[in-house]
């Protein structure tokens, strides 16, 4: 009776750590999707920038 157990508590935590890793994949697809769109907000701001020829070059010296 003492394998089943250990077999049972092996089966649930294997389950648990499933369920762990499904919800981590769509906190992380959730964050991409969240970047992503404020990505294109910024590019979408930058093409309608009142200046779209500031920043284009950029003077350094050593």
């Amino acid at each position: 009776m003492d394998l089943a157990m250990s077999i049972a508590n092996i089966s649930m935590s294997m389950a648990q750590n499933n369920t762990l890793q499904d919800i981590g994949t769509a906190v992380l697809a959730k964050s991409l999707d969240t970047v992503e769109s404020a990505g294109d907000a910024m590019v979408k701001m930058m093409e309608q920038s009142v200046n779209p020829g500031v920043g284009a070059n950029i003077d350094v010296r050593v």
